[in-house]
């Protein structure tokens, strides 16, 4: 129920306060994308994992693909940032 209400508070954001300021994400997917796939994929737990990225997303970080591990954790998806940057090498 707590984590249906943090998705609906995270969708409203999209909806509504999202649109009113320029696209500044430095990584794929926004993080508030991020926030609802991990809320989805680990429930509460995905709240930290959220907020962990919402922090990491400052100036001094570079960004990039970052999707939702399939494994709690708060760092960066090097794995899927490894085979997205490979594939994209082998094109």
């Amino acid at each position: 129920m707590l984590t249906k209400l943090l998705l609906k508070m995270v969708k409203g954001y999209q909806e509504f306060i999202s649109p009113l300021f320029p696209p500044s994400c430095r990584y794929y997917p926004t993080c508030s994308h991020y926030m609802v796939g991990a809320l989805k994929k680990h429930g509460l737990s995905g709240i930290i994992m959220g907020i962990a990225r919402i922090l990491r997303c400052q100036p001094f970080v570079k960004g990039g693909y970052d999707p939702v591990p399939d494994h709690f954790t708060v760092f960066r998806n090097k794995v899927a940032e490894n085979k997205y940057r490979h594939s994209i090498h082998l094109k």
